[in-house]
């Protein structure tokens, strides 16, 4: 079992900036490659980044290229999601999740992380 935790979500004008974390717990936090989602009100859960279990490697959906980064710090256990030149379309709720590195599903399918966090709402004003 994972357990995740989500923090750092909140209130930013549009140009602004946020970093979210996902701290785990649990099982060895090396082991998992780690994705980021969103939710935005009335709209499907959608792939935002994703990272490899040695941060050798990171996937991003097109609309935060360039402008959000996925990190992660296996010694604290926790996952990063920098987000930068926020604009209003980013306003979700994001999601961390975990699945182990061995899957060889597609990282950017909702259905292939077996651990999930509780969500940290992200709201960009104009």
């Amino acid at each position: 079992q994972v357990q995740l935790v989500e923090s750092g979500g909140g209130l930013v004008q549009a140009g602004g900036s946020l970093r979210l974390s996902c701290a785990a717990s649990g099982r060895t936090f090396s082991s998992y490659s780690m994705g980021w989602f969103r939710q935005a009100p009335g709209k499907e859960r959608e792939f935002v980044a994703a990272i490899i279990w040695n941060g050798g490697s990171t996937y991003y959906t097109n609309a935060v290229k360039g402008r959000f980064t996925i990190t992660r710090d296996n010694a604290k256990m926790t996952a990063y999601l920098h987000l930068n030149s926020l604009k209003p379309e980013d306003t979700a709720v994001y999601y961390c999740a975990a699945r182990p590195s061995f899957y060889t599903g597609s990282l950017y399918s909702t259905g292939q992380y077996d651990y999930w966090g509780q969500g940290t709402q992200v709201t960009v004003s104009s």
